[in-house]
């Protein structure tokens, strides 16, 4: 079975690796990469990284990526511009850990991009219980 793949950006590589190490757990099966950090190991996000972390897990499903801050909004967009033919990568507008939990999830089902993006947003609401 193909999987909506998941990818994860931070501002911060240990962040997203210890979310990474956690997601794997939940659902192994499901495509999933992180960039997080800059090439020289400091805070920040690095366009080339993100493609790379995106075409990683591409597949006819689409991928679902997940953000810390604004700048890496950016370099997200950046990337996903880079790789040209890019209609099913969509960016979640979701909180990094609540959403990359249910995104996991929701893909684990086998569920549609539509699916998985709705369930990563959905995690705002997490908030208001």
């Amino acid at each position: 079975m193909s999987y909506v793949g998941v990818v994860l950006l931070s501002h911060s590589y240990d962040l997203v690796k210890g979310l990474e190490a956690l997601l794997k757990q939940i659902q192994p099966d499901v495509p999933l990469s992180v960039a997080g950090g800059t090439e020289s190991g400091e805070i920040g996000t690095d366009v080339f990284q993100i493609k790379k972390a995106i075409e990683s897990v591409m597949n006819p499903k689409g991928v679902a990526i997940l953000f810390d801050l604004g700048s890496a909004l950016i370099n997200a967009e950046l990337a996903i511009e880079m790789l040209g033919n890019n209609k099913d990568i969509r960016l979640a507008d979701a909180p990094l850990v609540e959403g990359a939990y249910a995104a996991i999830i929701q893909s684990g089902c086998g569920s549609s991009i539509e699916e998985v993006i709705k369930a990563a947003e959905g995690a705002k609401a997490l908030n208001k219980l």
